[in-house]
């Protein structure tokens, strides 16, 4: 018997059988559509991130201070100290002191209510200085941004993220208007651009930028007024990211007066450390989903073995008069190994189908970005014809062994 003999047969064999092989292969439909949907998931999942993460800055460190530890000698988390001064900025961004650090902007952040009129909103109040907006990457859509003049007049301008300027001023042009912070009135002066909303952070768009002079005297006041929250710095380049770090931690170290790096009070971070352990840890989701989507297409599997070797039992007298006209074992287990492989193959592909499909409709309802992975697709087709190779092995050698005069015997 030819092959496209072999196939016509076993085409005609799952064509009678119609919900039986419907139900067959809607196992491995099932675990196919799974797999596509967490891979797709996991890539998006870390595509978000590394966007979220990018939106920061470019070429970015961030350097945060340490922990605090009180009198009972319970230790804070990472960054309630405040071991970090505007002195040490100022020194990162000293000419011939760190080559490869192209700008450096501290900031010191708190929530506070604004109020326009008779509305009021609750936000992050940023005071920073004008290298925050290369630094961050981002840039004014109404107006200006701060100037080193506002830094040194301590002016009480304010600079307002487009989802803040929405939420107290609607659609009027917020710039030249007047905000209460703090029971004091700014001036708004400019707009940012949107940036949009990270996961893992606080919504770009929802913040006011303020000098940094300004949120020290008339903001903060008191023993903190010169610590800083955070430095941000900018690498001169990609490839100079690792001497910038060099350089911020041997000058941060010396300012400190601290002679081992294991003590420093302070930590920086750069944007392959951040996106690396995101990753890490959308990867281990991924893994542990996709593991739950294996079972599936182990299920299906063995449904696809269950009914081969029904088929085998309903078949028997068929197999033995094949048998006795001179069909080889090989031949009989060559039929039966197609009829798995087909069926496999459809449930693959309408996994496939079902898999793309949830790609398409589930980020409108859920707001989460799936990604279509054309390796994965490829593999789990693959995978769906293995599977049915592999659990009909059993069944197609049950078939070949049965002797001819047994098979023809049988009721």
């Amino acid at each position: 018997m030819s092959w496209l003999e072999t196939l016509r047969t076993s085409l005609e064999a799952i064509r009678s059988h119609r919900l039986r092989s419907a139900l067959t292969m809607l196992g491995i439909l099932i675990g196919i559509g799974a797999v596509i949907l967490t891979v797709g998931l996991g890539e998006g999942a870390q595509a978000q991130v590394a966007s979220a993460i990018n939106s920061l800055g470019t070429n970015l460190l961030v350097v945060s201070p340490g922990s605090t530890t009180n009198s009972t000698g319970v230790r804070g988390g990472a960054g309630s100290a405040t071991t970090l001064t505007v002195r040490d900025a100022n020194a990162l961004a000293t000419p011939g002191v760190a080559p490869d650090i192209a700008a450096v902007a501290p900031t010191t952040t708190r929530s506070t209510a604004l109020s326009a009129g008779a509305t009021t909103w609750t936000t992050s109040v940023v005071g920073t200085t004008p290298a925050w907006e290369p630094v961050r990457a981002r840039s004014v859509a109404e107006g200006r941004f701060l100037t080193d003049a506002d830094i040194t007049s301590e002016a009480a301008n304010v600079v307002l993220g487009p989802a803040t300027a929405e939420e107290l001023f609607g659609s009027t042009n917020a710039v030249g208007r007047t905000v209460t912070i703090g029971g004091l009135p700014f001036t708004v002066v400019g707009v940012l651009n949107s940036a949009g909303t990270s996961s893992t952070a606080q919504n770009q768009d929802d913040q006011a930028i303020v000098p940094i002079s300004t949120a020290a005297d008339r903001l903060i006041g008191g023993g903190n007024r010169t610590s800083v929250q955070a430095i941000y710095l900018q690498a001169s380049t990609s490839d100079g990211l690792s001497a910038a770090y060099q350089e911020a931690n041997q000058e941060l170290l010396a300012l400190h007066h601290i002679t081992d790096s294991a003590n420093a009070d302070f930590t920086i971070a750069s944007q392959e450390s951040l996106l690396d352990t995101a990753s890490s840890v959308t990867q281990t989701l991924t893994v542990l989903l996709g593991g739950v989507a294996a079972i599936s297409l182990l299920v299906g599997g063995i449904g696809v073995m269950n009914i081969m070797l029904v088929s085998v039992t309903e078949r028997i007298r068929e197999i033995g008069l094949r048998k006795a006209v001179g069909a080889s074992p090989v031949v009989i287990r060559r039929q039966f190994m197609v009829e798995a492989s087909v069926l496999g193959l459809s449930g693959g592909l309408l996994g496939v189908l079902l898999g793309i499909a949830g790609a398409l409709i589930l980020p409108h309802l859920v707001g989460i970005q799936i990604s279509v992975s054309p390796s994965a697709t490829a593999i789990a087709i693959l995978t769906a014809i293995a599977i049915g190779l592999i659990f009909g092995v059993y069944p197609a050698s049950r078939a070949a062994r049965l002797a001819p005069i047994d098979a023809l015997r049988s009721e």
